[in-house]
């Protein structure tokens, strides 16, 4: 018999049953779709991860107050414990460094804010003009904050998309006044829309300067200072220097933690390609129980079977036809299911999309082809033991037990 002959005589074998067919590709279809959609979460996941850092900028030196050995570093808020705090004038300091482009200081807080009879409470920053090249923001209107150095600033202020609408709906935001906690300022700048970004919004976002910010918030202290160094290649002498320079200020401690974006992304990428291979594994083991299942039903197809095995041996048909057939059998019947979980896993993946639209839930290539070949191996592995007891049977025995 033609290999295209015992696929046809499978086929109709399997067609024959269509509620025994059914269920086992759709067993086949579930654990395909689970590997499909649980791959295009985790990875999604890492690389949604991986775009946040990459918009901070390739070239970045994050500096916190505090030693991460003593304190502690929340990976949510990239804060620590401080014996000392970090201050403008170690901000203005760090200019100094060789390789240091530019810096921007950070103070953060929350303040009411207020305009034509509207009110809410935002997230405010207090910053530097460099800010803008340093997160690599785009100004949709207007201008950023100008340069006033990081001892004096204006009362201006540079809002996020979403606030301008909110607060001024169709009229004009530029040039109107906003009052933030007890202090009147002019917006000069609104922001592109950019969603989320390491925990900020920046949509809802109100930038001032910095040193206005402290004088509101009543401290002296930074949350944070950003530092852009030349070029990748000199982020370990900038580093060195930082250290040096906030040691000598901050009298011989090194009470700072100092963060770059590959090291804090390489444990990221790590952790969550980790993940995606774990969740790649429990959709793995639904294949392999819908591989058991394909065995069981197999098995009992052999036994309802037994008279057309016997017929078919009888005819002629060796016992490797026999086995072959079975093993085609399991073998269509695999790749149907995983047909339709890879349709079932494409249509999950879209409805995460939709769902969690930040999210880049596409499945990864090398997760579909290894669902459809574990489905394929699966059913074949499975297969097996029924074609081999299928082609043990006895045409004669067998054709006895005919009804």
């Amino acid at each position: 018999m033609r290999l295209l002959d015992t696929v046809r005589f499978a086929a109709g074998a399997a067609l024959g049953a269509p509620l025994r067919t059914a269920l086992m590709a759709l067993a086949m279809a579930i654990g395909v779709a689970a590997v499909v959609i649980l791959t295009a979460l985790g990875d999604g996941a890492r690389r949604y991860v991986v775009g946040e850092f990459n918009s901070l900028g390739s070239n970045l030196v994050i500096v916190l107050p505090g030693r991460t050995e003593t304190g502690g570093l929340g990976i949510g808020g990239l804060s620590a414990t401080t014996p000392r705090d970090l201050t403008l004038e170690d901000a203005a300091a760090l200019l100094r460094a060789p390789g240091v482009v530019r810096i921007a200081p950070l103070v953060v807080g929350d303040a009411e804010i207020s305009t034509a009879g509207r009110l809410r409470s935002v997230f405010v920053v207090g910053t530097h003009a460099d800010f803008r090249q340093v997160r690599q923001v785009n100004v949709a209107q207007g201008r950023f904050l100008p340069d006033e150095g990081l001892r004096h600033g204006g009362n201006w202020a540079v809002i996020g998309a979403t606030l301008r609408e909110q607060m001024f709906g169709a009229a004009p935001a530029l040039g109107a006044h906003l009052r933030i906690g007890d202090r009147r300022f002019r917006v000069i700048g609104v922001l592109e829309a950019s969603g989320q970004g390491l925990g900020m919004d920046m949509d809802e976002l109100v930038l001032i300067p910095a040193p206005v910010a402290q004088a509101m918030f009543d401290t002296n202290t930074l949350f944070r200072i950003l530092v852009e160094a030349r070029d990748r290649n000199a982020i370990p002498t900038v580093k060195r220097e930082i250290e040096r320079i906030l040691r000598a200020r901050h009298d011989g401690e090194s009470d700072v933690t100092l963060l770059t974006q590959d090291a804090v992304l390489g444990t990221f990428d790590r952790i969550l390609s980790a993940l995606t291979l774990a969740v790649a594994g429990i959709g793995a083991i639904s294949l392999a129980v819908a591989g058991i299942l394909v065995m069981n039903v197999m098995l009992v197809a052999v036994a309802q079977r037994t008279s057309e095995i016997g017929l078919l041996k009888a005819l002629g048909a060796s016992a490797a036809i026999i086995r072959r057939s079975f093993l085609v059998e399991a073998a269509l019947l695999s790749l149907a299911g995983a047909a339709g979980g890879l349709l079932i896993g494409y249509a999950g993946a879209a409805a995460l999309r939709v769902a969690l639209p930040d999210l880049p839930a596409d499945p990864p290539a090398w997760a579909v082809l290894a669902g459809l070949a574990t489905a394929l191996i699966t059913g074949i592995v499975f297969g097996v033991l029924p074609a081999r007891r299928a082609a043990r049977l006895d045409p004669v025995e067998a054709l006895a037990k005919r009804h």
